[in-house]
């Protein structure tokens, strides 16, 4: 205590070595009789707060009788009773000094109440994404499903599914609509569940997908949690969830998948195959898995394979979840549920999803309100993100965010194949590649280098659209005027050559 405070003492006579700083300091006290007072003789004194008060002398400018002048040109003595008494008699005078010394605080810190309370953010366009436990049809495959890697084995599968429109009796006029990650089969609403679907305003009649034209079908995709088969689902042969013992699927596995449901409704042949993001990556691989059987090809927002930046972007929200105690490995469904995790990763999916433009027109740096700035969130975007976690948290199953983010992670279209182009050329149908240049989770140059490639390898049927949206990866759920302008006119405009400007071509 006591060489602290001297070391104290001595920075502050350092700092007073300025002519004006003696000046001003003159007659108050003798940093040189403070320290022999503390250290006279090898004695020690205790006095509580004299290393907080130092700071205090500064704002001090007189304060002489505390110390008498006859103090001030003391000379310690060599020992004895004088001394004994010198030194007794300067503690006297510097503990008056001290209480007289008007002291001021030195810290004063945050006074925040956790856990945060946060408000409900600013009204804007977001997609419709519901817990749908209800509403779908089933398609029963009692028979072991192989997935690709592995040697993985499902017992038996199931795959939910919704449709929309009529089957026309030549059966050609399906339409398959691939969801995105955490999206349902419900991509539109209707009498069985009359809750707005994912993409509602893109499927119904006289929409993108028009239901009086064409039979829409959406699955759930494998790996799933509302009605298909995934790590939430029972195990046949245990009577458990399955839960982390699901094998690794891939996104030709979900494809396959697809086909069973296409064969158990009789059809053969697609009049498209339709998806964004994960479902733009089922879309281009449904045509080159089985190419006589998809007539058009709709990628949006997606690519031919996973890029670096968008894998490190899955594995830190994987990693969130996995990270919460309450994942308990994946055997959490009897036990506390890995909320924290969930409602982080969603956060962090919520920054790949939407852009930076949109969010400084939307929120910009406006503060949620005038109270003082502490840790907890301060700004309009912090709440934003905030509610997107918590709204989706408890709609979605932790594990198959885990697998089907994975399969992501491992999509390429060339795996099986000796390169790209080899796999591309199987495709000879039209196919329409659209993405947004605000994407940031799938880049405007992973779907400009899809196209490219497309017709490099022998497609000459190939259109490619840049929309300027706003709305970064969720452009695709969002932009009715962009996608669904393009999708409409893809799908329903004859590709076939005829009339007159086919005889012009054939006379030139």
């Amino acid at each position: 205590m006591i060489n602290r405070t001297l070391r104290a003492l001595r920075g502050l006579q350092n700092q007073l070595k300025s002519a004006e700083a003696e000046r001003k300091f003159s007659g108050k006290f003798s940093f040189s009789t403070l320290a022999d007072v503390f250290s006279n003789n090898g004695r020690s004194l205790t006095c509580g707060g004299i290393a907080s008060s130092v700071v205090s002398v500064r704002r001090v400018e007189s304060s002489t009788s505390a110390f008498p002048a006859s103090h001030h040109n003391h000379k310690p003595g060599l020992g004895g009773e004088n001394q004994s008494h010198d030194f007794s008699a300067r503690s006297r005078h510097y503990s008056a000094f001290l209480a007289e010394v008007e002291e001021e605080p030195d810290f004063k810190g945050l006074e925040t109440e956790f856990p945060c309370l946060l408000k409900n953010p600013s009204s804007g366009p977001e997609p419709e994404y519901e817990k749908v436990v209800s509403g779908f049809k089933t398609f029963e495959y009692n028979y072991p499903f192989e997935t690709k890697l592995n040697g993985g084995v499902i017992p038996e599968l199931t795959i939910a599914y919704e449709t929309w429109g009529q089957l026309n009796e030549r059966r050609d006029n399906a339409v398959l609509v691939h969801a995105g990650l955490s999206a349902s089969s419900h991509a539109r609403s209707h009498a069985d569940n009359p809750k707005p679907g994912w993409w509602e305003k893109f499927v119904g009649p006289g929409c993108a997908v028009d239901t009086d034209r064409f039979y829409v079908i959406c699955t759930n995709s494998l790996g799933g949690c509302y009605g298909t088969t995934g790590p939430s689902s029972i195990n046949p042969l245990t009577g458990k969830r399955y839960a982390t013992t699901f094998p690794l699927i891939t996104v030709d596995d979900m494809v396959q998948a697809q086909f069973l449901l296409l064969d158990y409704l009789g059809i053969k042949t697609l009049h498209a195959s339709v998806g964004s993001s994960l479902g733009g990556m089922c879309s281009l691989t449904a045509c080159v898995q089985q190419p006589g059987r998809v007539g058009r090809l709709v990628s949006i927002s997606a690519c031919a394979q996973s890029h670096p930046a968008s894998i490190a972007m899955r594995y830190i929200q994987r990693k969130s979840i996995m990270t919460d105690p309450n994942w308990n490995k994946g055997h959490y469904y009897n036990g506390s549920y890995p909320k924290m995790g969930m409602k982080l990763a969603r956060e962090i999916a919520t920054l790949t999803y939407r852009s930076g433009p949109e969010w400084n027109q939307r929120f910009g740096r406006k503060r949620m309100d005038d109270s003082p700035l502490s840790l907890c969130p301060s700004y309009l975007i912090e709440s934003y993100l905030d509610y997107q976690g918590e709204s989706f948290c408890n709609k979605y199953d932790p594990n198959s965010l885990l697998y089907i983010s994975k399969a992501m992670d491992m999509y390429e279209v060339a795996e099986d194949f000796n390169n790209v182009h080899e796999a591309l050329c199987r495709i000879k149908s039209p196919v329409l590649v659209i993405g947004a240049k605000t994407d940031i989770l799938f880049p405007i140059w992973q779907q400009r280098e899809l196209a490219q490639l497309l017709k490099q390898s022998g497609n000459d049927a190939v259109t490619f659209y840049e929309l300027d949206s706003l709305y970064g990866h969720d452009t695709f759920l969002l932009d009715l005027n962009g996608v669904g302008t393009a999708v409409k006119g893809f799908l329903e405009t004859d590709q076939s050559e005829k009339g007159r400007a086919r005889i012009q071509k054939d006379r030139t």
